[in-house]
């Protein structure tokens, strides 16, 4: 927790607290209540389902590795059922199981979750009682009882608390991300969790059946609803185990591309890492950044069909090596065509070194004509370059690096992102890397292969790109060369053009 924001840890400790105060509220109200003995069995009941069902989905977790712990449980159609069944004082103490969920879950989280289900749930039920009572022209009751189906009476009330519950819920979350990734609000919702809304607010309905069940049959019978809702969500641990496996096909791509030119070793991660905060700065849709995050961590890929003596090629690359160099963005899209997750990303991996003044390269497309992902991978990919410490020269200040990125608008790089980045970094800093410690070269002279996105160094190494070159950047650059090197002469070293 120590990670997060102040405000994040003030945010996520008040949920909490309101969350215990509700439980303790609701265990005074229960225990002077009356039939107080009903009441706690049918809660023990109901919430050892919900402690089931938690445990249920950790076991699939385990055993499936959803992506990034995605599972999916039938706890929701539990809670509108204790909604229904027991009302405000006794339905919150069903959904704070979830804070004692048997997964390896750090507290906070536990209990930040048991507390906004809590919250949700006492919310949801006084709407189901105050609209049950007008409806029925009968008088509140926070403890309802049996349930008996009526597509007036019973129904629409269930339906609004179902909208409440997840208005309550969703609120809370967004906040939590918003706050804690320090996004919008809305980009939250609208990239992450609208889509789920209505499937989960039909999914909901089966918690209207599961109490008719429990109130006029038995609560053994009960369970069988539950079993359509176990089969959903077998299909969905079959697609999330997919999920995983694009996910361990891309890092095996990554890895075989850093053992190949161990000069970018960890490039790929911080080049998908900027590129997420440009689409995030620019307010680009969630959905649309999680395929930007696949673009930077695969922009690379194609350099496994660039012979690796050229990758680590000392020294100025000839026209020869620079075309193969060259033909890395198409091998990429070629490794990356069919899996069709990635979906514009494959665009941006082959399209990444167009230039907007159309200089660049495979097409040589210029401005609008290059895809936004292209756009934007370009400028992540130069701004690693030259925040990275390489064994033949140091790292340049996150302050250089922008300056430099901002010189080269318009002509190299799209300037909206170019500013999306600086806005980015300035808010969200970044750290420079030291590499020299993964590669070890037989003499200090750069890889050339390694270092065709760099827009200061392009020229200077020969890399055939007509790139503007700052005098002093120029200098700054040889200097470090030469120093590295032991050679006395700039043009001896650098192959400068």
């Amino acid at each position: 927790m120590r990670d997060f924001p102040l405000r994040t840890r003030v945010f996520i400790t008040a949920v909490i607290v309101a969350g215990l105060l509700g439980v303790v509220s609701c265990v005074l109200h229960v225990w002077h209540g009356p039939d107080v003995f009903t009441h706690v069995c049918e809660i023990v009941a109901l919430a050892l389902l919900v402690f089931a069902s938690e445990t249920f989905s950790a076991a699939l977790a385990r055993s499936v590795a959803t992506r990034e712990g995605v599972s999916i449980s039938v706890t929701m159609p539990i809670a509108m059922a204790s909604v229904l069944i027991l009302g405000p004082w006794g339905a919150p103490l069903v959904t704070a199981m979830v804070a004692l969920e048997p997964r390896p879950t750090p507290w906070f989280k536990r209990f930040f979750n048991g507390g906004m289900n809590v919250l949700a749930t006492f919310g949801a039920a006084w709407v189901y009682v105050w609209l049950h009572a007008l409806l029925s022209h009968e008088p509140v009751a926070p403890f309802p009882g049996a349930v008996e189906f009526d597509p007036v009476t019973v129904l629409i009330p269930m339906l609004a608390a179902t909208l409440v519950h997840e208005t309550i819920n969703g609120i809370l979350m967004v906040t939590v991300l918003a706050l804690a990734e320090r996004v919008s609000p809305w980009r939250v919702w609208f990239g992450t969790m609208a889509e789920s809304a209505l499937p989960l607010f039909i999914y909901s309905i089966f918690g209207l059946m599961l109490a008719v069940v429990w109130s006029t049959i038995s609560p053994l019978a009960s369970v069988l609803v539950l079993a359509p809702l176990m089969v959903a969500r077998w299909v969905f641990t079959m697609f999330s185990a997919r999920q995983e496996a694009y996910e361990s096909t891309i890092r095996s791509l990554i890895q075989a591309v850093e053992t190949k030119d161990a000069y970018t070793r960890g490039h790929s991660e911080r080049v998908s890492r900027a590129s997420v905060l440009i689409g995030r700065s620019a307010g680009m849709r969630e959905d649309r950044v999680s395929s930007l995050r696949y673009a930077g961590m695969l922009h690379d890929v194609g350099k496994l069909g660039v012979p690796t003596r050229i990758l680590q090629k000392s020294g100025k690359l000839t026209d020869e090596e620079f075309d193969a160099i060259k033909m890395h963005p198409t091998r990429g899209r070629e490794i990356t065509k069919d899996l069709e997750f990635l979906g514009e990303a494959v665009e941006g991996i082959l399209l990444h070194h167009e230039r907007m003044d159309g200089r660049g390269y495979p097409n040589g497309l210029q401005g609008d004509e290059i895809p936004e992902f292209a756009r934007i991978l370009s400028v992540a990919d130069a701004f690693d370059s030259m925040t990275t410490t390489r064994s033949y020269r140091g790292a340049r200040s996150i302050e250089e690096a922008l300056e430099e990125l901002r010189r080269c608008k318009d002509t190299q790089f799209d300037a909206n992102f170019v500013e999306a980045l600086v806005a980015a970094v300035t808010r969200e800093g970044w750290d420079v890397v030291d590499t020299t410690d993964q590669v070890t070269p037989s003499h200090g002279s750069p890889a050339m292969g390694s270092d065709d996105d760099d827009p200061t160094a392009s020229t200077q190494l020969g890399l055939g790109l007509a790139t503007p070159v700052d005098t002093a950047a120029l200098d700054a650059f040889l200097t470090d060369v030469l120093s590295d090197s032991g050679n006395q002469t700039a043009k001896d070293s650098g192959g400068a053009s």
